[in-house]
């Protein structure tokens, strides 16, 4: 009789573990899922440069996402988070900077990002990358700043190179068609080769925040390429915020109201908003002449 006592428990022990382990492993999928990469390798930069990388997470689920916290396992990436709650189908990112200023050659990462609502998981990224001691980039990143869509922008950093004589820039890529950039030497001897790097703009680039990756191709076998950051905010005439209105669930007969703030350059009102559906009513606010406006969106 006591025999068949302990068998019974250790089956229903075992059983437990197995549902636990089961439990476990679907949250892990469940929170992979959002996230749009696993991975990333900054390739070969340059020392002390500022160079980063977005991981872009979006709340596929009805439930509100809570990042409560992220981690690295080496102090060669400084990650953070830029948005820790996310409601349906809203998109944040987890930002991995990679310390070249503390670092040097090869290195990299596991960053882990900590889930705690609605349930608990982990979910772990790798980075990697290699750190050049031969390279220098002065200003660390090239700063674009804030443009006016439409309007022309240049700005010029300066790449200093030490080693080989013969050392050249031979290409310059952008991974974004509204970003062009070129490469000019403007100094060579004694194996020191300097180079002046030009970003500019499309006429055509959208309105929103960029950032962008150069890809500065080089006749050195060893590493032939080289990454630079690059980093801006094109502001259109007129912005609206948020760009996506979530309304969350509602029950028949439920209604809910949410504001629209927009936004523009020179003063400018709202004659009349139509979204083709009975169900939404508008209310702008009375500002003639204003450079800001709002409208409260009321949907029953």
């Amino acid at each position: 009789m006591i025999r068949r006592m302990s068998l019974a428990t250790v089956t229903v022990a075992t059983v437990s573990l197995v549902l636990l382990q089961t439990s476990i492993a679907g949250a892990q999928q469940w929170a992979e899922k959002m996230f749009s990469e696993n991975g990333h390798d900054f390739g070969a930069v340059p020392k002390a440069a500022k160079i980063e990388h977005r991981f872009k997470v979006t709340n596929l689920y009805k439930e509100d996402i809570h990042l409560s916290s992220v981690r690295s396992s080496c102090g060669c990436t400084i990650p953070r988070i830029e948005k820790d709650t996310l409601k349906t189908g809203e998109t944040g990112e987890i930002v991995a900077e990679f310390n070249t200023r503390a670092f040097n050659g090869q290195h990299g990462a596991q960053v882990t990002v900590t889930i705690d609502k609605p349930f608990y998981a982990e979910v772990r990224l790798q980075v990697r990358g290699y750190i050049r001691t031969d390279v220098v980039l002065n200003p660390s990143y090239v700063a674009l700043g804030s443009v006016d869509q439409g309007a022309p922008v240049v700005k010029r950093v300066k790449l200093n190179y030490a080693g080989r004589n013969d050392w050249q820039i031979t290409d310059v890529r952008s991974a974004s068609p509204y970003v062009k950039a070129e490469a000019r030497e403007t100094a060579r001897g004694n194996g020191l080769v300097s180079y002046e790097i030009a970003v500019s703009l499309t006429d055509d680039a959208p309105a929103g925040y960029i950032n962008d990756k150069l890809q500065l191709i080089t006749n050195d076998r060893r590493s032939s390429n080289v990454t630079v950051n690059v980093e801006g905010l094109i502001v259109a005439p007129l912005a609206v915020s948020p760009s996506a209105l979530m309304l969350g669930i509602l029950q028949p007969g439920q209604t809910v109201t949410k504001q629209i703030i927009v936004r523009g350059k020179h003063p400018f009102r709202i004659t009349d908003i139509d979204a083709g559906d009975d169900r939404y009513q508008f209310k702008t606010s009375d500002k003639k002449g204003a450079a800001r406006d709002s409208a409260g969106v009321h949907r029953r």
